[in-house]
């Protein structure tokens, strides 16, 4: 098994934006950056924030990409193909409104999911990627799903989100070091109360 070299967070740029449920992939990065104490810093040729720490005795590229999450791709295209990170080294922290909050699930390759899954796909020119995928929930039809996503957690929900997200982190060390069995029984026996 491959193990993983860039970690990326999917969100929508901006204050407006950052306490939205789009932007649970962002908040999974943003923690971990901060419990590795790695510095994300700006950077236009990467189109977003990036870091690098050591984690689990890894080098770890760590990206938020400060394009619109439609746009995810070019930030994620942009830092592969200049460090030569192969997909099956990348993982990708995104919002999923097929989970519910409190539960995170780990996945490899498959199809695109939301708009910002979808044209990483397309930049990169591959699905197999790694996916950890953070329930937000759903809000019942298809036809509320952009105003949802789009506001904040209720304060029980985020609480519960930053619950899954804890627990993502205490799985991630098995997760990229490539040991992808322990680390999905691990994440996926937790769900928050």
């Amino acid at each position: 098994m491959s193990t993983i070299q860039l970690i990326v967070g999917l969100g929508n740029p901006g204050r407006e934006y950052e306490d939205t449920r789009h932007n649970a992939g962002a908040w999974l990065v943003a923690a971990l950056a901060r419990s590795a104490n790695c510095a994300l810093n700006a950077d236009s040729k990467f189109h977003g924030l990036t870091g690098r720490c050591s984690f689990a005795g890894q080098d770890i590229r760590l990206l938020i990409p400060t394009t619109f999450m439609n746009r995810s791709g070019q930030a994620v295209a942009a830092i592969a193909n200049f460090y030569k990170i192969s997909p099956a080294e990348i993982l990708i922290a995104h919002d999923e409104l097929d989970l519910p909050p409190g539960n995170a699930r780990f996945k490899q390759g498959g199809s695109g999911g939301g708009n910002g899954v979808r044209d990483v796909i397309e930049k990169i020119g591959s699905p197999n990627f790694h996916r950890l995928r953070i329930g937000i929930g759903h809000p019942g039809s298809a036809d509320k799903v952009v105003g949802y996503v789009l506001n904040k957690p209720r304060g029980d929900e985020r609480i519960s989100i930053d619950a899954a997200i804890d627990a993502a982190l205490k799985a991630l060390p098995l997760a990229v070091t490539g040991q992808w069995p322990k680390a999905m029984n691990q994440l996926h026996a937790f769900t928050a109360e």
